[in-house]
C-alpha cells in the first residue's frame, strides 16, 4: 500500500479514503471502476477527481440494492487501488452516493419516482432556479416534477442536479411510529 490508510465515516455516506501520487496515465477512470463493481456486485454510480485546495481527489461512489457498507467500501478500495497505479491523486475515496445520490440514470430514476425530489436548474425559470416537489420519473423529455397542482418537465439538458430530498418531518414521524410499533408488540 502506498502512503497512508485511514477509515473515515461521514454520515450518510461511507468513506474509505488513502492517499497516493503517481504519473499521470491515459486510462479510462469509469471503465476501470465499473468494471471492478460489476464483478463485486456493485453498482458504480460515479468516479472523478475533484480539487480540494492543494489536493486532488479521486472519488468513487458505488451503491447497491442493499446498500453500501464500510466493509464494502473497504473491499473496494482495497481492490481498485492497483489497478489506478498509473493514475496521478492524492486521495482515493470510496463511498455510497448517501441518500442525495443525484438522479442520473434511467434505472435511478424508476426507483425514485413517488419520491420528494429537489431540481436545481443551470438558469432560472420564472425567476427560480431550485424547484421542490414529487418525482415523476425520467425520460426524453427529461425530469418530471408534480408541484403543488402543476406538473413540471425540466429538460435533462437545463438540469444542473436533481435528487432526493428528506422531510425531517416526515422521517421522524415515521420513526416515532416504527418505535411505537415495536413497543406495542412487546
Amino acid at each position: 500500500m502506498h502512503g497512508f490508510f485511514s477509515v473515515t465515516q461521514q454520515m450518510p455516506a461511507f468513506c474509505i479514503v488513502s492517499r497516493m501520487a503517481k504519473d499521470n496515465g491515459k486510462i479510462s477512470i469509469k471503465k476501470i471502476c465499473a468494471a471492478l463493481a460489476d464483478e463485486l456486485g456493485y453498482e458504480l454510480v460515479d468516479a472523478g477527481f475533484e480539487k480540494e485546495g492543494a489536493s486532488q481527489y479521486l472519488r468513487i461512489y458505488l451503491d447497491s440494492e442493499q446498500g453500501i457498507s464500510l466493509k464494502d467500501c473497504e473491499s473496494y478500495h482495497r481492490r481498485v487501488q492497483p489497478l489506478l497505479e498509473e493514475v496521478e491523486y492524492d486521495f482515493l475515496e470510496v463511498s455510497s452516493p448517501g441518500i442525495d445520490r443525484p438522479i442520473r440514470t434511467q434505472a435511478y430514476a424508476q426507483k425514485t419516482v413517488g419520491s420528494l425530489v429537489e431540481i436545481r436548474l443551470y438558469q432560472p425559470l420564472d425567476g427560480q432556479k431550485a424547484f421542490t416537489g414529487i418525482f415523476g420519473g425520467l425520460d426524453d423529455e427529461g425530469y418530471h416534477l408534480t408541484v403543488g397542482d402543476k406538473q413540471l418537465t425540466f429538460p435533462a439538458k437545463s438540469v444542473a442536479v436533481a435528487k432526493r430530498t428528506i422531510n425531517l418531518e416526515e422521517a421522524l414521524a415515521a420513526q416515532a411510529d416504527e418505535i411505537e410499533e415495536e413497543d406495542n408488540e412487546r
